[in-house]
């Protein structure tokens, strides 16, 4: 069993959540083209080991959280708000 520690309600299991990717900086709206948008949306880098991810609490408190997770022994090291730290 997965357990992520939610900041807004604490430990919970993760069939309370909803894996929303991995995350990645977006390009600009207005500057982009195709190309670097197909990229963005749908060219995952998928490495072995520590990524930060978005996850929805669904179950719960309804927010986003992004995740700093190590996706070989699904060791959590963060768990924060969206818009809290570097992302």
């Amino acid at each position: 069993m997965l357990v992520i520690i939610c900041p807004h309600c604490g430990p919970r299991n993760s069939d309370e959540f909803t894996f929303k990717g991995e995350v990645a900086p977006r390009p600009p709206v207005n500057e982009a083209g195709p190309d670097a948008w197909r990229s963005y949306l749908y060219m995952k880098s998928n490495t072995s080991g520590w990524v930060e991810e978005r996850w929805f609490h669904g179950s719960g408190c309804r927010r986003f959280l992004t995740v700093e997770r190590d996706n070989v022994s699904n060791e959590i090291r963060h768990v924060r708000p969206l818009g809290d730290g570097p992302s």
